[in-house]
């Protein structure tokens, strides 16, 4: 098979984005002919059909989708090459060279909210040169690690643990481990008896057999969008809910947050990557800074 060359690889995912041959050849100031001419020489190439062509333009097919992901990685990794040789050559005498370039993480709200902020603060301090991209992505189904896998982000902030592990294909390693505790109208005389609040992204692999087993907890009667919403309607007295630390941070004084005791569920927020953006500096620049912020909270909780 002859290898993809950097061209083919950016108008296989402008058809994959603007989802048709005339719109891809549009945006990429090329005929329609060249872009179609260009995508049926992949498709020899890689023996499969990438897009299935009909009414509805160019949809990806499975192999499709598995090709555009590939695709984003590999651009991406010539990217960083770029940078890192640029950055090395302006170091000079510096181990390692220089920090810079964009770095795309993708993080569920409550991470986004209460964890990456204060890493990210330190990390552009240090290293002024990077730009942070920032993209809040729901931690259901394939989630932050999906996002890294499909190639639209260097870094993911995930849940990981024995029940949802780390995909084979990337490395990772735990930040912080989180207990869940109950949180209801503050002063309220019986919280258990409160109708449920909850949201899809709580209760996953990881809470379900803990959940399952609390005779007293109800089925949830609403399902709001995230944490938020239902922290707010916790606080205007509607019910209570199960939810884990970092969502509570900042919580209203209007709310009461109780242990649920030693048997409590927890769960693991860590890091997902590729193993070669893993060696890169910007994203070992943010593991450490996470880290390092991780290690400073345990300290205070002390």
């Amino acid at each position: 098979m002859t290898d993809l060359a950097p061209h083919e690889l950016r108008i296989l995912l402008a058809v994959g984005r603007e989802r048709g041959f005339s719109a891809a050849a549009t945006a990429l100031g090329m005929t329609q002919s060249a872009v179609s001419h260009s995508v049926r020489a992949s498709e020899r190439k890689l023996g499969a059909v990438l897009f299935d062509r009909g009414r509805k333009g160019a949809v990806p097919t499975a192999a499709g989708e598995v090709a555009l992901g590939h695709a984003r990685r590999v651009l991406r990794l010539l990217e960083v090459m770029g940078a890192e040789v640029r950055g090395a050559a302006a170091g000079g005498a510096v181990v390692g060279g220089t920090v810079a370039g964009p770095l795309r993480i993708a993080a569920f709200r409550s991470a986004a909210l209460h964890l990456l902020p204060r890493a990210l603060e330190r990390l552009t301090a240090r290293h002024p040169e990077v730009v942070p991209e920032v993209r809040i992505v729901r931690e259901v189904g394939r989630g932050t690690a999906g996002e890294v896998l499909d190639g639209r982000a260097d870094i993911g902030i995930a849940t990981i643990g024995t029940t949802s592990p780390v995909p084979p294909e990337l490395v990772g390693g735990v930040l912080v481990e989180e207990g869940y505790a109950l949180v209801h109208p503050a002063g309220h005389p019986a919280p258990r008896s409160l109708p449920l609040v909850d949201w899809a992204e709580n209760c996953t692999s990881y809470t379900r057999e803990w959940w399952t087993a609390q005779e007293w907890l109800p089925a949830a009667t609403v399902e709001a969008e995230d944490d938020g919403a239902v922290l707010s309607m916790v606080s205007s007295g509607f019910g209570m809910a199960v939810m884990p630390e970092l969502s509570l941070i900042g919580a209203p004084a209007s709310v009461e947050i109780s242990d649920l005791g030693a048997d409590r569920p927890t769960r693991s927020v860590g890091y997902v990557t590729t193993p070669e953006l893993g060696r890169s500096r910007a994203v070992r620049a943010l593991i450490r800074e996470l880290r390092e912020g991780a290690v400073s909270d345990s300290r205070k909780s002390e």
